[in-house]
């Protein structure tokens, strides 16, 4: 039987230990899109996801389908929901989101002008996504990708170059320290208040369910401090038998600014000493060097392995809306 799905080939992308990063389908007969529309396509997503679109994710890390009729942000829910992930609750994760229909939300609001560093969603919690989806409704006027960068690939640079870093970085993990209003700041990259990030107004609610994610909490007149850690930085991929850089350690050191938070407070090494700022900046320029940004088109849908591959977003000028699923 003829697949429904091609292999693509794009500009930007990078052929990363024989491998393309990221992997890109587009369709088979783009004819046939016109009669069968939103539901030829679901219904190719089930019948294809085992035997072709998962094993481009595993083998690849990220997965970028363009040119489907998928067009709003009911399609996508509908789309997200054919691949038959299970959904994982944004639970103590910093950026704000919105929830738009069914299980998508608005990528990270913040304001257009900031970047938004590299990282793996919620790696500063211990029950993240294992998988992440993008969606673009609205196309940027201009800029506006989403970078991806392999994690092992990061990793495995890192080593090379600052041996000793990395070495201590997995003796004592990182911690995470984050203060929080009471409500959500959109002018704020991290601007989650803490009732919308443990889903509660009573506090002590909030109380048990930081706990359930191995958070301390210290309130304050107006807010809390959130303390996380340590948690590992390296992570083993047991599929894929690789060490990668999961954290969030360059994003936390230059990108969680704002009225009540000091980057350079916001992530130590585990045994509370201070993380090296030109090692930062290293790491920083290496997730840059190695990372692929393909510009979004309406429609796009991106599925990222968050066991694979860190993201980013740099700034752009409006309008751009791109949405956001996140599965166990």
């Amino acid at each position: 039987m003829a697949s429904f799905f091609q292999d693509a080939r794009l500009p930007q992308q990078r052929v990363v230990e024989g491998v393309a990063f990221p992997a890109v389908l587009v369709p088979s007969a783009p004819a046939s899109l016109a009669t069968g529309g939103v539901d030829e396509f679901l219904a190719a997503v089930r019948s294809e996801r085992a035997s072709r679109l998962e094993p481009l994710v595993r083998d690849a890390g990220a997965l970028l389908l363009r040119g489907f009729p998928a067009r709003t942000a009911a399609d996508f829910d509908r789309a997200v929901d054919a691949f038959g992930y299970e959904e994982l609750p944004y639970v103590g994760g910093a950026a704000p989101r919105t929830n738009v229909v069914g299980r998508v939300f608005t990528a990270n609001e913040s304001p257009p002008d900031q970047k938004i560093p590299f990282h793996h969603e919620m790696a500063q919690v211990p029950t993240f996504p294992s998988k992440l989806f993008f969606f673009c409704e609205v196309e940027p006027k201009s800029g506006g990708e989403t970078p991806i960068v392999l994690s092992h690939y990061v990793y495995k640079r890192m080593k090379e170059k600052f041996p000793e870093f990395v070495e201590k970085l997995e003796k004592d993990g990182l911690i995470y320290t984050r203060v929080l209003g009471e409500g959500d700041d959109p002018s704020s990259p991290i601007g989650r208040g803490w009732q919308s990030t443990f889903l509660t107004k009573d506090k002590a609610v909030a109380e048990e369910r930081a706990a359930q994610l191995g958070m301390k909490l210290e309130w304050t007149d107006d807010g809390v401090k959130t303390i996380m850690g340590p948690i590992p930085a390296v992570k083993w991929d047991e599929s894929r038998g690789r060490k990668i850089w999961f954290n969030s350690m360059v994003a936390a050191y230059t990108g969680w600014k704002d009225a009540r938070n000091d980057p350079v407070k916001a992530v130590t090494f585990g045994d509370g000493s201070p993380l090296p700022a030109d090692v930062i900046a290293e790491c920083g320029k290496i997730l840059e060097e190695e990372c692929v940004a393909v510009p979004w088109q309406h429609g796009d849908i991106l599925l990222i392995d968050n066991w694979a591959v860190l993201h980013s977003r740099r700034s752009f000028e409006p309008p751009r809306r791109v949405l956001a699923s996140l599965c166990k």
